[in-house]
């Protein structure tokens, strides 16, 4: 049985049969906690960093005996999943986990990589598999309702993640000869990220093969307008070839 822990939608811990869910956490602080050593859990995290993540910057006057008490909480709602710990030693706090243990986090970190490997080498099936596996991750919400600097880094790593996945899966899209598909994962990773070029350069191409020239233009021009008035830019020499190509007659016989 592989130890299981969910950071993103509902935050919990799964041992085969046994579920710590959300509702058994010691409420926001104590998720909050949780991910915080769950994600780092590679390296104990001091019990002050820790706790200025917990409070944002702004720990009570008590907080060292809050965050005992916090921490308590936590091992006692993690007991009895055989293979979930909190240790302490030397003012630190690190999360031990099976060594077989799926973090979902890490889990997105790795497939959005196989993914993007697996296209450069042609392997569509493969490429698709992982960048699915990654956006149904990444799009989760991330411990909604809580803020801090800690909290918005990690969100911001998720949107990442599912913006590459979400490449990934248009361009296998279009090599597939799906150029609807290709365009609305282009569009999803251009409302993620407005400036990212090669979402734009994607969407053009996309349009094209489906045989739409004029509008792969305005989407270039789209963009030409909206780097030159948000960021005072141009598009890249890849991108503007992508908009050569498509302003080139079809030179097929």
């Amino acid at each position: 049985m592989t130890l299981r822990v969910y950071l993103t939608g509902n935050v919990a811990v799964e041992h085969g049969d046994v579920l710590v869910a959300e509702r058994r956490l010691p409420g926001r602080q104590g998720r909050l906690t949780l991910a915080v050593l769950a994600w780092e859990r590679d390296h104990a995290v001091s019990i002050e960093e820790l706790a200025d993540v917990v409070w944002d910057g702004e720990p009570p006057a008590a907080w060292q005996t809050a965050l005992r008490a916090l921490v308590s909480k936590l091992r006692t709602a993690l007991d009895g999943t055989g293979g979930a710990s909190i240790e302490h030693a030397f003012g630190c706090y690190q999360l031990r986990l099976a060594p077989d243990a799926w973090l979902d986090v890490e889990a997105a970190d790795a497939a959005v990589h196989e993914a993007e490997s697996a296209f450069r080498v042609g392997d569509l099936e493969g490429a698709n598999g992982h960048a699915l596996v990654a956006n149904a991750i990444a799009r989760r919400p991330f411990l909604p309702g809580t803020v801090g600097s800690w909290v918005e880094r990690r969100r911001e790593h998720l949107r990442q993640v599912r913006v590459r996945a979400l490449e990934v899966r248009g361009r296998v899209a279009l090599e597939h000869g799906d150029p609807v598909g290709a365009a609305t994962d282009a569009g999803l990773v251009i409302e993620l990220e407005p400036y990212r070029e090669t979402a734009h350069a994607l969407l053009m191409r996309a349009h094209a093969a489906a045989g739409n020239r004029a509008k792969g233009l305005e989407a270039y021009e789209r963009l030409r307008i909206l780097l030159a008035e948000d960021l005072g830019s141009a598009p890249s020499s890849e991108t503007e070839a992508v908009f050569l190509e498509l302003l080139a007659p079809d030179r097929s016989p």
